[in-house]
């Protein structure tokens, strides 16, 4: 085995406490107003992806915000959203994004990402449970509409 002059660093996971209360999700409206609670008043200039990590009872461990983009878009890594997951040791997880133009609808982008996430999970044991779309004025639910 090849070594090298510097050391291996352990690893180790770090929760940060934060002002937000666990929760809860027994819903798709749960969701979108634990996420709304995470947005600032960007929801209608940035566009970014948050995701909720939970436990068996569906009892939030912790959220992650993945990216914030520009007007129209952002860069999502499955990796990160699942390296986090295994971090908690979730069992499930709900994924949100922003539509600062205010449109409900899912893009094909939308559903392609949802879908590759949603197989990520499948793969790791950490069921997707929901991806929702938040506007200023309301939300969509991948799994309300059957797409999850």
């Amino acid at each position: 085995m090849k070594t090298y002059k510097e050391n291996c660093p352990e690893l180790k996971i770090q929760l940060k406490a934060g002002q937000i209360k666990k929760a809860q999700i027994k819903s798709s409206k749960d969701s979108a107003d634990f996420f709304r609670i995470l947005w600032d008043d960007s929801i209608g200039i940035y566009e970014s992806f948050f995701c909720i990590y939970l436990n068996n009872a569906n009892n939030t461990i912790g959220w992650y915000k993945v990216s914030q983009g520009g007007i129209a878009g952002t860069v999502v890594d499955i990796r990160l959203i699942m390296k986090k997951a295994l971090d908690v040791l979730a069992t499930s997880m709900i994924m949100c994004h922003n539509h600062p133009a205010g449109t409900l609808s899912p893009s094909q982008a939308d559903i392609i990402l949802t879908e590759k996430i949603k197989q990520a999970g499948m793969f790791l044991d950490i069921k997707v449970i929901d991806h929702i779309i938040l506007t200023e004025e309301g939300y969509y639910s991948f799994s309300d509409e059957g797409k999850i």
